[in-house]
This record gives C-alpha cells, structure tokens and sequence, in this order.
C-alpha cells in the first residue's frame, strides 16, 4: 500500500509540475495581435476554416510569409521560400523530432515521419518498385476492376437515394490500396458497404495525431498520454486497433506468400530488412498516401464538378472525342490524350489540396529569400492551400474554378513550377505515387461522369468547412443525389 501511495505521488507531483511550466509559458506567450486571434479563436466567426484565416493573413503579409509566435511557427505561401525550403536549403529543413514526435505513435517510422538515412533507404526502396512498368499496368488492372465491378455497379444500384461520396471514395480507395499495396481485398465498397474498423480507426487516429500539433505546447498532449486520459486514450486505442489489423495483414501477406506477387508490400518483404515493425511502419505510411490524399482529392473535385455542370459536361465531350462514343477506357496510357480532364484534376487541387499544409523544422539559424529570419528549431511551414488563392501567382481570377488555365495554345495540358504549385511537393521528397494517383483519380471520374450525373442533395456556394486531419476532408461528408444518364 505504501509503494502504491508513493507511486501515486510522484505521478501527482510530475503531473502539477507539468502544470505549472505549461501556464508559467502562457504568461509570456506573444500578445501580438495574430496569436490573440488564434489563442482565443476569434478568427472563427468570419471565416470557415482555420485554412481561410492563414490565406486571409499570408494575403496581407508584403513577403506572403507570417508568424504564429504562441506555437513557433512560421507560415509561408512565397513560391521562393518553398524552394529554399525543398531544394535549395533541403538538408536545413527536415522533418524534424518535433514533427516525428507528434505523429510517431500513429506513422512509427514509415517513410512520411522520418529523416536522414532510414528515409533515403525507405525511399529509394520504394522508388525502385514504384516505377516499374508492370506496377502502372498491375496499379491500372486494380482500380479498373474495382471501378467497374463495385464503383458502378453501387452506384447503379443507389436508386435516387442520397449517398456520401466523400465516403465511397474512402472506401473505394481503401480496397484499391490494399489490393495493389498488399495483395489483400477488404472489400469495402460491397454493395451492403461493410464497415471496416480498420478505416473507422485511421481516421480517429488521423484526426487525433493532427489535433497534437495545435496545442500551444507538446506538454499538453504528452500529460495526456502519460495518464491515459481524453483524445490520448482514444488515439491509443485507435492505434492499438490499427497495429493488430496491419500485423494481420502482414500474417496473411506471408501464408499466401510473396514471391510471385506483383503487390508492394511482398516485393517490400522480399528485401533485407523484413522486421514486423519495419512492415508495420510500411503498411500504414502507404495506406496514408494512397487511401487518404485521393479520396480528398475525389470529393473536392466532384463537389467542384456538381457545382459546375458543365463542366462534367466537356469531360464527357473530350472523352467521346478521344476514345469514341461509348468506348471504355482500356489502358492508362489513354488518358495521356484528356488533357482537359488532366486539368481540371489539377485546377480542383490547386483551389482544395488534399494535403493543405506541409510543416518542416528549420536545424541551423537561416533566412528565406524574402528576408524572413528562421530561427533555430523553428517550425517552417509552406501552404498551398494558401497559394493556389494569391493573385500574383493565378491572377486576379484565383478564386474561380478555371480548367482552361492549365491548356496552352495547342490545346495540350501544361504543367506549372512546382514550387508554385506544390500539391504533389516538389524537390527531392516530392511524390512518387503522383502519376498513379493520378491514374486512379483520372480513371475514376473519367468512369463515373460517363455513366451518372451528380448533384449536391444540400446546394451551397459558400466554401466547404474541413474537419481536422492530416488530409483535407469534407465536415459532414458530400451529400448527392447519383443519377444514371440514359442513353
């Protein structure tokens, strides 16, 4: 009892130490009039998102660069500074502990969470595989099958009901990752639409890791943790779930064995280092990049698309054009020859990037090109949610949804500097599954638009609100009516 008793001191005491080093800094903290703003949240009432306030602010800033001092964070949408940041100065601007930290117990040391040598491994381990000719056709032969033996067919079957896009392209993605990914099928987009507490827990454990990085300080969510209590016992749990399925997944990877198949995660496990952690970290890392970010992608454009009908309209125009009327799509390289769906994807994630925001951590006291002094240890972060509404990179009609900005002359598709537009990042981390989420997104559309119409089941012009996450999601999800053309 008294071991017991002592015990419970030392927590109490260490937990009203944490307590007092956490309000004795939130005495000092700046009272500037942008951490006013944010401590107290009065940004809300006038705009929708956190995202609209940065933008609202970076707009006003003469360098397009500002300071959040309560959290030492420094935000920028200056094309200059992203490539200071992701070219120029790279090895200055890592990842950092600090964004290791925050995300460690969910991503582990997954190739989005780490720096230095175990990420250039990861890397280049995954560049190897990932652009291999018969990983785009395998990658295509997947999501097409998926595409028109469940996408269509359930929403064929929808009978005017009002369903969740947002939710059939999570789950859509979610079986197209894990069939190309791990060989595996979860078969979530089933015409009773199961529902996977693999999924239910990513997203709790995706929503929780990012609600960590807008604490004031760590302290706040490290106390939680260290008693188990509120967002940290249900992110724990979330984990818990999640590290029990993906050990599954790897189990059932190796009874079927691996050596023949053409899915990543065998080709992962026939290298040297095939640890449980290691495959862990791999699973989970590849189900964030390639589940996540293109079903946010999805959403934003068809919400875009049910709000510009005509739009829908000239997709359907272009694809009758180039692959005949009433042709299927037989190959990824087809879709070469759509330039103007090439460009409303592009034009949809340049106004509703799936990732709005990217954070990296200054190492050695530096400047940014536009004079900004980044001190040591600092947060850095480049917003391209931000920069796809400045002006002085778009023009003065930055906030309309314009496809025809990305079609040259020639009628051909044409891409811009990635430091201006850096959806996909840009420099030595940029993404290595654009062209196949690229793939899947194209594919996707090109097929839904073909058969059905969509239209809002709640019609609104205003901006889209985002929950909280590590991808931008739809609060609420998109509500829509699903209509088969009739021929």
């Amino acid at each position: 009892a008294s071991t017991t008793n002592f015990l419970l001191f030392i927590i109490t005491f260490i937990f009203f130490l944490f307590l007092v080093c956490y309000f004795v800094r939130l005495k000092f903290l700046c009272k500037c009039e942008i951490c006013e703003c944010y401590m107290t949240s009065s940004w809300y009432p006038q705009f929708t998102n956190l995202c609209d306030w940065y933008t609202y602010l970076l707009q006003k800033s003469p360098t397009r660069t500002i300071h959040i001092h309560v959290v030492g964070n420094t935000i920028t949408a200056n094309p200059k500074n992203v490539e200071y940041m992701l070219k120029t100065r790279f090895d200055n601007f890592p990842k950092g502990k600090n964004f290791s930290t925050i995300l460690g117990d969910f991503l582990g040391r997954g190739i989005f969470n780490v720096d230095g040598d175990l990420w250039r491994f990861q890397r280049k381990m995954a560049s190897l595989e990932l652009r291999r000719n018969s990983i785009t056709s395998f990658a295509f032969e997947v999501m097409n099958t998926e595409i028109q033996n469940r996408l269509i067919p359930l929403l064929a079957n929808n009978k005017d009901e009002i369903l969740d896009l947002q939710d059939v392209f999570r789950r859509f993605s979610f079986d197209s990752i894990c069939r190309f990914f791990f060989g595996l099928d979860p078969k979530c987009l089933e015409l009773s639409l199961p529902i996977s507490q693999f999924a239910i827990s990513f997203d709790l454990a995706s929503q929780l890791s990012a609600k960590r990085a807008m604490h004031v300080s760590s302290i706040v969510w490290k106390i939680k943790r260290f008693f188990n209590i509120g967002s940290e016992r249900k992110l724990k749990k979330a984990i818990k779930l999640i590290n029990i399925l993906a050990q599954e997944v790897i189990r059932q990877r190796r009874k079927l064995g691996f050596s023949n198949h053409k899915d990543l995660l065998s080709r992962f496990m026939q290298g040297d280092i095939v640890n449980e952690t290691y495959l862990r970290d791999i699973v989970i890392s590849f189900l964030l990049a390639g589940r996540d970010t293109v079903a946010s992608a999805s959403t934003s454009l068809f919400w875009i698309l049910a709000e510009n009908p005509r739009v829908a309209d000239r997709i359907r125009e272009e694809a009758n054009e180039v692959l005949g009327q009433n042709q299927q799509l037989t190959s990824c390289e087809q879709l070469r020859d759509l330039h103007y769906l090439q460009a409303c994807v592009y034009e949809s994630m340049r106004l509703y990037p799936p990732i709005q925001f990217d954070s990296k951590f200054c190492l050695e006291d530096d400047f940014l090109p536009d004079g900004t002094f980044v001190k040591k240890g600092t947060r850095v972060t480049y917003h391209p949610y931000a920069m796809g509404r400045m002006e002085e990179l778009w023009g003065v009609d930055c906030l309309e949804f314009k496809p025809h900005r990305w079609i040259n002359k020639d009628g051909v598709f044409s891409q811009e500097n990635p430091y201006k537009y850096p959806v996909f990042q840009a420099g030595v981390r940029v993404c290595l599954g654009k062209e196949m989420a690229l793939v899947e997104l194209k594919s996707m559309t090109l097929s839904f638009l073909r058969r059905f119409h969509v239209e809002l089941a709640h019609p609104s012009h205003h901006i889209p609100r985002f929950s909280l996450g590590l991808t931008a999601s739809f609060h609420g999800g998109l509500p829509v009516f699903v209509r088969e053309i009739k021929s």
